[in-house]
């Protein structure tokens, strides 16, 4: 019987439970052994590995987070430790990872690759979607509407008392949540690492709008840019706005899984699972065009994901 194990690494997202039940489920229905390598990296190198049934999976679909934990690992940059982890696969007959993670996480697993021959798939797992050749990462859906929920209430509160809000949002060097966000919500301004904001257009436009009668602001920062603070005390400066500031932090990965996120949770684990049943692989599984594929890792982690022209497009500093 073939052995293959799932794994999380880097940070959490919504949906990571319902890749790790369906990657169970179904290897059982196919008579492969699978085995849950727990808190990531770290647990693979002090063999915290153990087989699975379906008894370890019931019940988790709906929980946030990864019941098999996660974790960044400074020992899995020092081969002495990568040829641990080797050792602990082979030890228990282990073929083959699905690695649920991010481009950190796929970086190491080229590595891992490379230097020691191991199979794996990845399925792209972080809220900030910026995986190269995916249009679409595991957790995404989730986080944009925990962003949502939050920027429709703030707005509540903005629209109220006549203030401005400043609203940071995760997403490291890349503006996808903010954007999507922004959009979403109707925010008057948005800022995003991929475009330089224009101040001088704002003011002009925000001036129309506030002598036509506009009595609030909403903006939306991805935190990438580091202009949260600046932002605000422009705002409150040059319109004589009332601000506030909040920062929305870890708030955005937690949470039940959307419905989306449990099936795309499902359908990557199907495909990463079968891909490595069919053989050696070193690849991602990506969503793109409608239907899902997969891409060699050294494409993936050499490349740099790029924003959705369309949607930048539709942000209204780009007017």
């Amino acid at each position: 019987m073939k052995r293959f194990a799932i794994m999380g690494s880097g940070g959490d997202a919504p949906g990571m439970n319902a890749a790790v039940k369906k990657f169970v489920d179904l290897a059982l229905m196919r008579g492969i052994r699978p085995f849950l390598i727990q808190d990531g990296l770290e647990g693979l190198i002090d063999g915290r590995i153990r087989e699975a049934n379906h008894a370890d999976v019931a019940g988790i679909l709906h929980r946030g987070g990864c019941v098999i934990g996660s974790s960044r690992s400074k020992r899995f940059y020092d081969k002495r430790w990568r040829t641990v982890a080797y050792e602990q696969l082979q030890a228990r007959g282990i073929e083959g990872l699905v690695v649920l993670g991010g481009d950190g996480s796929f970086r190491a697993m080229e590595r891992f690759h490379e230097e020691f021959g191991v199979s794996f798939v990845g399925i792209p797992t972080t809220i900030d979607n910026d995986i190269y050749g995916t249009e679409y990462c595991l957790g995404v859906d989730t986080a944009l509407n925990t962003v949502r929920e939050a920027l429709d209430r703030i707005y509540d509160t903005a629209s109220t008392f006549g203030r401005a809000f400043v609203v940071e949002v995760m997403g490291r060097e890349c503006g996808y949540l903010a954007a999507i966000s922004a959009l979403g919500s109707g925010a008057e301004i948005c800022l995003i690492p991929e475009v330089d904001f224009d101040y001088d257009v704002a003011e002009a436009r925000l001036r129309a709008q506030i002598a036509a009668g506009r009595r609030y602001v909403l903006a939306v920062v991805a935190e990438g840019t580091k202009q949260t603070g600046s932002l605000a005390r422009w705002l409150e400066k040059t319109f004589s706005l009332e601000t506030r500031v909040t920062v929305l932090g870890h708030v955005q990965r937690g949470g039940a899984p959307s419905s989306r996120d449990r099936l795309a949770g499902f359908e990557f684990a199907v495909y990463a699972l079968t891909r490595l049943e069919e053989g050696e692989a070193a690849h991602v599984c990506v969503y793109r065009d409608g239907g899902y594929d997969f891409l060699p890792i050294k494409e993936v982690v050499s490349n740099r994901y790029t924003l959705d022209l369309t949607h930048l497009s539709m942000l209204n500093f780009l007017d």
